[in-house]
């Protein structure tokens, strides 16, 4: 509270830079953790929300007639611009929104205050969803091929390490040590993923400290146990994700990368893609394209081009191709490095994992792997998302990179993924905003140490009770997609701009309700309809009595059949968007109760604003779903009267006609 200079200001206009919507006049609050700005119209009264972890910058531009403009861009790509009629009171909120939203110590994030209401139990339960000694037990590790080594209790061999790792079970404790002197940071060699279809592995590092003539017999010794741990093939990959040129210059440090002549049997890969200073200002280029106002096709199609964002997406999707190809077809084992081996490592593994076991395409499969390859294996969150005060240098979109892989894999993919477009947004967005203490610090040892499991709460398991929002509804498991190894086309004509993540504050920018959530009313729907029929079948079958006669019955069945068809005829009569849109909106509300099998599978505006306070704000935006509702189980477009009249289509209705038609 010490930073709130001035906690309310009165008579603020929130401008909307795309629609050619009147400004918005209403009243800007600050709180610990949030701006709020309240809209004045008593009909609406419409908040705006924004966590001070999601601001990244914030612009303070010179006066005009109608006051001092703010300009506030934050991490998840909203920009807001506020105008504020005393430039004094436009100064207070500046200094105090540039000090709260740059915290200097972890005390201070919005985790450490956050409280779902949850007691202890279910906190401790939600860290226990994701269990990685599990996945490797899934995996099928052979305990005659590989061995979990203690070698790091303690962290004593690498702070950035987990403490139970998976080595060759020919890699005793001398060699991994020998190793890790070897290796940047003491990253030794280490499993990450293991095909139990042909023992092919994927271990990832950092880069040797080889430098232009230097070798490390522990080095080479632990390599030969990756290769040998895979009887099927006599050769190993090694794959340099970094660009060639990068790599050389490394070597001058005293770094570098593996001299084939001193390994035997590797071979060497070089892949290309570039460092985090080069992706930090492509990322920052393409959103100077996104904010453009009205920008002609050209414009916006050379600046997209001009940022080189989708180039290093297909960079990144290339280096999983191949890694993937690698141990799924030719059952060849593969280790990566980069630099450090906690950025472009960390992408390229996950997403050979990804392409190779339909199980992390599906929803929990997913938040193991970002567990594994990410959060377990030292990925640097603190200083890349900006988590506290720091080195802005150190800022870099690694894993919105990757987040935004998966998404154009689901593109060429709609049937491979559990998950829809929205979970990913949930997870970029979750990233950045320190609600939950999954992405926080950087490594296990810190986190260990700030009792990050015992004083926050677990994103995995708020996504996971609200995992019906987030179901893919082209999804099934026994598709062909869901299969195997997936093999993406990554010619250029077959990458998209991610419009729904990037632009997806605009209100002008893409329709508000997309085929997904079309698709997950029309399933849902359904859904509704099959349980409705088995319960009419259920009280007919009651009434069905050994009295009844023949004719009973048949106008029984004709009865259950003609109501069948009618709801299916109504639901298959909408071919197209605008028709599921005005069938859709006319349904009365449903809320799922306890005993319904199947809640509804999509948002509206007010689930999302209970569910997610900060991702509701702005929420016909941010989710771009409308307010839907489904029509009644009977199929009847009008609702009981508030007399009491009864519908003709009803349970009660159907039975009493039934009993007057009983001889």
């Amino acid at each position: 509270m010490e930073h709130i200079r001035l906690p309310k200001v009165e008579n603020v206009r929130l401008h909307d830079r795309i629609s050619s919507r009147k400004a918005a006049l209403g009243t800007l609050y600050l709180t610990t953790t949030h701006v709020i700005f309240v809209e004045n119209l008593s009909e609406t009264r419409k908040e705006t929300w924004i966590l001070h972890s999601q601001i990244s910058t914030i612009e303070k531009q010179a006066a005009t007639a109608p006051g001092c403009p703010l300009l506030i861009r934050c991490k998840n790509f909203q920009v807001i611009q506020l105008i504020i009629p005393q430039e004094k009171d436009a100064n207070d909120i500046y200094i105090s929104l540039v000090r709260l939203s740059r915290p200097v110590k972890y005390e201070d994030l919005y985790c450490f205050s956050f409280n779902p209401k949850l007691d202890k139990a279910e906190r401790e339960d939600g860290w226990k969803l994701v269990n990685l000694n599990k996945e490797y037990h899934r995996m099928g590790l052979p305990k005659s091929l590989w061995q979990i080594t203690d070698v790091n209790r303690d962290y004593r061999v690498c702070d950035s390490y987990p403490t139970e790792l998976y080595v060759p079970k020919s890699a005793t404790a001398p060699i991994i040590v020998g190793s890790s002197k070897f290796r940047s940071r003491g990253r030794f060699p280490t499993l990450s993923y293991y095909c139990q279809d042909n023992n092919a592995s994927i271990c990832r590092s950092s880069q040797p400290l080889s430098g232009f003539s230097a070798r490390c017999l522990e080095d080479e010794q632990i390599l030969q146990a990756i290769r040998k741990a895979n009887p099927g093939s006599d050769f190993l990959y090694v794959v340099d994700t970094r660009p060639k040129l990068n790599a050389m210059a490394n070597r001058a440090a005293g770094k570098g990368y593996e001299n084939e002549d001193n390994y035997s049997n590797i071979k060497f890969q070089f892949i290309g893609i570039e460092n985090i200073h080069v992706m930090r200002s492509s990322l920052q280029k393409m959103l100077e394209v996104c904010e453009l106002r009205s920008p002609s096709m050209g414009d916006f199609l050379w600046g997209l081009e001009n940022s080189g964002w989708l180039k290093h997406i297909k960079a990144i999707l290339d280096a999983g191709i191949f890694i993937a190809k690698a141990v799924s077809e030719e059952g060849t084992s593969v280790l990566v490095h980069c630099s450090d081996g906690w950025d472009r490592t960390a992408q390229v593994c996950s997403v050979a994992s990804l392409l190779i076991d339909p199980y992390y395409r599906t929803m929990k499969g997913f938040m193991v792997l970002i567990d594994k390859d990410w959060i377990s294996f030292g990925h640097k969150f603190n200083h890349r998302y900006g988590n506290l005060e720091g080195d802005p240098k150190e800022v870099s979109p690694v894993m919105d990179q990757f987040i935004e892989c998966v998404w154009q894999l689901m593109e060429q993919f709609p049937c491979a993924f559990e998950f829809n477009e929205r979970f990913l947004v949930h997870i970029q967005h979750h990233i950045y905003s320190s609600q939950y203490g999954n992405f926080l610090c950087n490594c296990q040892k810190e986190r260990s140490e700030m009792r990050i499991q015992e004083r926050t709460y677990s994103l995995w398991s708020y996504l996971w009770k609200q995992r019906l929002d987030y179901l893919n509804p082209l999804y099934r498991p026994d598709h062909s997609q869901t299969q195997g190894t997936l093999h993406p086309n990554t010619a250029p004509l077959n990458f998209k701009f991610w419009r729904g993540l990037y632009n997806r504050f605009e209100k002008g920018m893409h329709p508000r309700q997309s085929v997904t959530d079309y698709l997950l009313a029309v399933k849902e729907e359904t859904q509704q309809l099959e349980d409705e029929l088995e319960t009419m079948e259920k009280r007919f079958a009651k009434l069905e009595t050994p009295q009844s006669n023949d004719a009973n019955i048949k106008f029984n069945e004709q009865h259950r059949s003609n109501h069948f068809q009618m709801c299916i005829t109504k639901h298959a009569s909408a071919n197209t968007p605008q028709d599921y849109s005005s069938n859709l909106k006319s349904f009365p509300s449903r809320s799922p109760s306890q005993g319904d099998e199947n809640p509804a599978l999509f948002l509206t505006r007010d689930h999302l604003k209970s569910s997610d306070p900060d991702l509701s704000a702005n929420s016909d935006q941010e989710s771009g779903v409308e307010d839907l509702s489904c029509r009644s189980p009977s199929g009847g477009d009008s609702l009981p009267s508030e007399d009491g009249g009864k519908d003709p289509d009803s349970d009660e209705a159907v039975y009493l006609n039934a009993k007057e038609m009983a001889p």
